[in-house]
C-alpha cells in the first residue's frame, strides 16, 4: 500500500450534485428476507426517476451475481459483502447520485461502518420492518422453507441473527402499509431533508 496514492479529481461532489439538480445519498434498505426491501427500493427508484432524480439500485442478489460472486453467507462473508457495497455506494454518492441498496445487512456494526464512509446526512438507514411470520408466509423465493428444513445454513432470522436498527432514519412497516404508502413515506422524507 506504500506505493498507492489518492488522486484528487477535477470535479467535486458539489459540482456533480449541482449538475444533477439534487443532493446525493445512500438509501440503505435493511430487513429480513421477504420483508419487501427490493420491492420497495425498486418502487422508490421508479418514483425518483419520474422526478428526474439520478439514481441507481444495488440489489443484494444482483450484486452476488457479479461483484460479490466469490462470497458465501458466513458471518465473515456477509461482513465483506456489506463492506464492498459500502465502498461502491460511496462512489455513487461522490458522483452525485442517489444510490438505493437492498440488502439484509443483518449486523449493526456493518451498517455503521458504511455510515462512517459518507457524511452523516448522506446515509439514510431505512428499516423495512415486517414480522418473521409474515416474511415466512410471503417467502417469495422459498428460502424460509429450505432454511427450516436445514437445507440453508446461516439463514438470517432462522439460524443466523438479524440485529434491528436502533435508530433508523425511517421504519417502514410493510405488513401494515401498502407499497404506495410506503413509497410515499420515503419520498416525503427525502423532500423534508432537501435531498430531492
Amino acid at each position: 500500500m506504500n506505493n498507492i496514492f489518492w488522486h484528487e479529481t477535477v470535479l467535486s461532489k458539489d459540482e456533480r450534485q449541482k449538475q444533477k439538480g439534487h443532493k446525493s445519498a445512500i438509501l440503505w434498505f435493511t430487513g429480513l428476507s421477504g420483508s419487501g426491501k427490493s420491492t420497495l427500493a425498486n418502487a422508490v427508484e421508479r418514483k425518483l426517476y419520474e422526478k428526474k432524480v439520478h439514481s441507481y439500485l444495488l440489489d443484494g442478489d444482483n450484486v452476488r451475481h457479479g461483484l460479490n460472486k466469490d462470497l458465501g453467507f458466513s458471518d465473515q462473508d456477509r461482513q465483506e459483502n456489506i463492506r464492498r457495497i459500502g465502498e461502491v455506494s460511496k462512489l455513487f454518492v461522490d458522483a452525485g447520485i442517489v444510490v438505493l441498496t437492498a440488502f439484509i445487512s443483518p449486523f449493526r456494526e456493518d451498517r455503521d461502518q458504511v455510515r462512517q464512509l459518507v457524511a452523516e446526512e448522506e446515509f439514510i438507514e431505512i428499516y423495512v420492518k415486517c414480522s418473521l411470520e409474515e416474511c415466512e408466509r410471503r417467502d417469495p423465493k422459498g428460502l424460509y422453507q429450505k432454511a427450516r428444513a436445514g437445507k440453508i445454513p446461516f439463514f438470517t432470522g432462522i439460524s443466523s441473527p438479524y440485529e434491528e436498527p436502533t435508530a433508523p432514519a425511517l421504519t417502514i412497516e410493510t405488513d401494515r402499509f401498502s407499497l404506495d404508502e410506503s413509497v410515499d413515506q420515503v419520498v416525503q422524507y427525502l423532500k423534508k431533508r432537501s435531498i430531492v
